[in-house]
């Protein structure tokens, strides 16, 4: 949610058509959450928090779902409605947090069909924003009685799964294009994700720790204000190519 706002406007100013730099920025920011998974989930692990027979039961449907998205709905949609799409989908997240909503723990994880789709609906709408999947995972968790330090850190270890193979739809989805700018794979732009991936990989682990030490209400409401401001810039950047 944060780095596909930058990584657009990066792009832009290197004169990366606008359509494409969008679609850039959302396939490089699922591409480092392969490394960033590794790193924070190590972290998670060590806790002992990490549900892996939820990972295991979600994985096949998120394959699907990412699949689905990645090389099918991603290179059909123009740029500027993805644009639009991700300011919505991070207003809306903004606004949950900043209220702090949390749904109800309700009732118990579904069986293994339910998990499937469940999958499926996490990694396609992972792949059509380029984020990791927890904006979906960790409430559908927490609705499922999963404890919410549990969730949080099995959605750590689901990003894997959830950007592996987005990273590679997106790849063999762009790989046709002309107008890529250079060293780009499809529409993952390596030097970008070769920068950001290093420094997430040395980061990640301390905002892991952090998670379990810092007060979360007000550096909920502090990310989420920040939210906001990068939803408006892609709405932006939606309504002024549309």
């Amino acid at each position: 949610m944060v780095m596909v706002p930058f990584i657009t406007a990066i792009l832009t100013a290197e004169n990366v058509d606008n359509e494409l730099a969008v679609k850039m920025a959302i396939a490089t920011s699922m591409a480092t959450i392969v490394f960033t998974s590794v790193s924070s989930v190590r972290a998670h692990h060590k806790r002992s928090a990490v549900r892996w027979d939820v990972v295991k039961a979600l994985s096949p449907g998120i394959v699907v779902g990412a699949a689905i998205a990645s090389l099918g709905v991603f290179s059909a949609l123009k740029g500027s409605y993805l644009a639009l799409f991700f300011a919505l989908f991070v207003g809306f997240s903004a606004t949950q947090m900043f209220l702090d909503k949390k749904p109800a723990a309700s009732r118990q994880l579904p069986g293994p069909a339910g998990l499937v789709g469940a999958g499926s609906v996490i990694g396609f709408m992972s792949g059509l924003v380029g984020a990791g999947g927890g904006f979906i995972s960790v409430p559908f968790m927490s609705w499922c009685n999963v404890a919410i330090h549990n969730a949080v850190a099995t959605s750590a270890a689901l990003g894997f799964p959830i950007a592996i193979s987005n990273a590679v739809g997106y790849a063999i989805s762009g790989v046709h294009l002309g107008n890529l700018p250079p060293y780009s794979l499809g529409y993952i732009w390596l030097p970008g994700l070769l920068v950001i991936a290093t420094c997430s990989v040395i980061t990640a682990p301390l905002g892991a720790a952090a998670a379990h030490k810092l007060p979360v209400k007000p550096l909920k409401k502090i990310f989420a204000s920040i939210l906001y401001l990068l939803a408006a810039y892609m709405l932006y950047r939606g309504l002024f190519n549309l």
